[in-house]
């Protein structure tokens, strides 16, 4: 997947300098670029790795009990470091275009893995982009999701570890907002839905005979709705016991 970086003219050659901060504020912001860069790319590194790494331990299926109370925690955990990307500054890459990584990572067993493990809830539905008027919900996949987030950052994590710090962290922070940021705020806003309805003992709606493939209306998400107990899913998902 690698890409062809858009010309310098499409980003600023630097960034304009900053006011000097007062005495009695801190003396590195969050997004500041008088933060150290190295330590700044240091952290979101690690918290990206660590995303990687537990999700696919989840995918392999030793802990079944804990999956999705897991995922919740993983994805919450990443979009602090999205978040801090995205409140940074622009972040420009050292070169025009970007150096070929080879091939990429193979995801397919782990959404596959992923599907088989979240069959009862894998299915949600979701709403592109909330600034668009009367925008009508989409079915979407909890795996599919997951998935495409860990490729993504696995591409950065390649310039990374080659020591290209500044092309992983442009990488990072444009996939950020074209792609992974939206797909796993999505994905953090179904775990937590669902987590939600166990614990308040609130039916789920059926989206089982939904298509991720199909393009569907909000009526007809409405008709495929259907009543599941939450108790169907609350044991093998590990959110609660059932008696």
């Amino acid at each position: 997947m690698s890409k062809k970086q858009q010309e310098e003219s499409t980003h600023p050659a630097e960034t304009p300098a900053r006011a000097a901060v007062p005495a009695h504020e801190p003396a590195v912001l969050l997004h500041a670029s008088a933060q150290d860069p190295d330590s700044f790319a240091v952290q979101i590194s690690d918290q990206i790795e660590s995303f990687i790494v537990a999700v696919t331990e989840v995918a392999k299926g030793d802990e079944p009990d804990s999956a999705v109370p897991f995922l919740l925690l993983e994805v919450s955990q990443l979009l602090l470091a999205g978040g801090r990307l995205g409140a940074h500054e622009d972040i420009v890459p050292d070169e025009r275009y970007e150096p070929d990584l080879g091939p990429e990572r193979d995801v397919d067993d782990l959404r596959e893995r992923l599907a088989a493990m979240l069959e009862p809830v894998d299915v949600y539905s979701e709403v592109f982009d909330p600034y668009e008027p009367r925008k009508a919900p989409v079915p979407a996949r909890i795996s599919d999701d997951l998935a495409d987030v860990v490729a993504d950052l696995s591409h950065g994590l390649a310039h990374y570890r080659a020591g290209r710090t500044t092309e992983a962290l442009w990488w990072w922070q444009f996939s950020y907002f074209s792609n992974w940021g939206s797909t796993a705020s999505a994905t953090l806003r179904a775990l937590q839905s669902l987590v939600a309805h166990v614990r308040l003992n609130q039916p789920l709606e059926d989206l089982d005979g939904l298509d991720t493939d199909e393009d569907l209306a909000e009526e007809a998400l409405a008709e495929a709705a259907g009543k599941v107990m939450a108790e169907e899913i609350a044991g093998p998902l590990g959110l609660r016991t059932v008696k």
